[in-house]
């Protein structure tokens, strides 16, 4: 999709939205030329998301929900909420010790898991916060206020990660896909890099002080030694050369980002939830322009050089590389699922009857419907779970329908064997539905 074309989908930017996308531009026109006139586009989406007063999440626009830009799976239902908090009642039984969430978004998945957590008696010691947008801590701030005495006491916010190792749990929901990337294309039978430049009519002269548009472009380069060994690694992977003109992303920072979190968690469990795929998914050959997504005012669009710093922008997760990073830094992988088979087999389909009446009822299986259809996000969102030092009777972690080789089935125990049945079943249904629906070959 062209610059023009996006624009022409999306609501026209207001005028503070425009003098702050404005400003976004000049800051990363002047990296440019102190860069020598490229950026790698890993540091373009770094500068677009998380410059200093000026990226989406450092500056203070709303995000989710009404009057934002997308919605998440702990807004669109407390379903989703329970279903975490079961999860979190077996660890937190196990381990004793608290809760950390990365990236809280509104406040309301650490609220309701709260309050369910309280219910049955596993309360954590406290429930600490990573926020790095201004404006989404405000809204977690007001929101938790609201909690009874006892369990507005025990939220705390943090600004780095705990230094001393934690018992308990880490979630991040839609975190890894905000890590910024690399880009590569694959052209003439080698891997080239895609970066970022400025147009042409940019490059002459612009002014952004006078209000003058400042536009960037895509441009090539030659990949450096880590592209070319990531790319490599994961190219070894999969079947058959990748066509002409191919393009995809790979985030060098899930490594690090990992064994980071791996050295913060003593013993309990990390569970991550975001848009990806396992590696040959994720890097299928008709797959061919990538996974790159930005979001305005709820409408997706896959431009990422307009609306700078107003707009959101992802790229999914290779959940392949996240159980790598997490077996490198030592952890456990629990096991990966889809969303729906994460959520029915962490009892959805029993909050739902559970409701006080029909019309309640019917409202949670509408939510209900959001999170597990696969037209919805059902099937895009994925659950990944690792774990360090827990006893086996507590490893009811995520479903093994993709974990890597070398995790042991004899891992996994309880319910959760149903997510691992549920998993496969609906696999092998849309495996089947799609050899139905296509033609067949003269």
């Amino acid at each position: 999709m062209t610059a023009t074309a996006a624009r022409s989908i999306l609501p026209p930017l207001s005028p503070e939205e425009r003098r702050h996308s404005r400003s976004l531009a000049g800051l990363i026109r002047a990296q440019l030329a102190a860069a020598g006139g490229w950026l790698s586009f890993e540091r373009f989406m770094e500068l677009a998301l998380y410059a200093p007063g000026l990226g989406y999440y450092s500056a203070g626009s709303v995000k989710i929900g009404v009057g934002g830009d997308f919605v998440t799976a702990p807004e669109v239902s407390d379903l989703f909420n329970r279903c975490v908090a079961r999860q979190c009642a077996e660890i937190l039984t196990a381990t004793g010790g608290e809760i950390l969430e990365l990236g809280a978004g509104t406040g309301r998945m650490a609220a309701t898991v709260l309050t369910a957590l309280a219910s049955q008696g596993v309360l954590p010691q406290r429930y600490a916060i990573l926020e790095v947008s201004a404006d989404l801590a405000a809204r977690q701030r007001a929101r938790l206020a609201q909690l009874p005495p006892q369990l507005r006491e025990r939220v705390v916010w943090l600004e780095r990660l705990p230094e001393t190792p934690l018992r308990g749990v880490m979630l991040a929901n839609e975190v890894a896909d905000a890590l910024p990337c690399r880009r590569f294309t694959w052209r003439d039978g080698a891997v080239r890099e895609l970066g970022v430049a400025l147009a042409e009519a940019a490059a002459v002269g612009g002014n952004a002080a006078c209000g003058e548009e400042i536009s960037f472009r895509e441009q090539c380069a030659a990949a450096d030694a880590a592209l070319v060994r990531a790319c490599e690694g994961l190219l070894a992977s999969l079947e058959g050369e990748l066509p002409e003109g191919y393009v995809s992303e790979v985030c060098l920072r899930v490594e690090p980002w990992v064994a980071t979190l791996g050295k913060c968690l003593e013993r309990g469990a990390l569970l991550l939830s975001d848009y990806g795929l396992p590696r040959r998914h994720y890097y299928h050959r008709e797959r061919v322009a990538g996974t790159l997504r930005c979001h305005f005012k709820h409408r997706a669009h896959d431009d990422p050089y307009i609306n700078l710093g107003v707009q959101d922008m992802t790229a999914w997760v290779d959940f392949t590389r996240v159980a790598e990073a997490a077996l490198a830094a030592g952890l456990t992988v629990s096991g990966f699922a889809t969303q729906t088979a994460f959520l029915l087999a962490s009892g959805l389909d029993g909050f739902v009857a559970e409701a006080a009446d029909g019309v309640e009822r019917a409202r949670l299986a509408g939510e209900a419907r959001r999170l597990l259809m696969p037209e919805e996000n059902g099937r895009g969102v994925q659950i990944h779970g690792a774990h360090a030092r827990l006893r086996r009777s507590a490893q009811r972690l995520c479903a093994a329908g993709s974990a890597p080789p070398a995790v042991s089935r004899r891992q996994f125990s309880g319910y959760w064997e149903t997510a691992i049945t549920l998993h496969r079943s609906m696999r092998d249904h849309h495996d089947r539905a799609r050899l139905q629906a296509a033609p067949c070959r003269p």
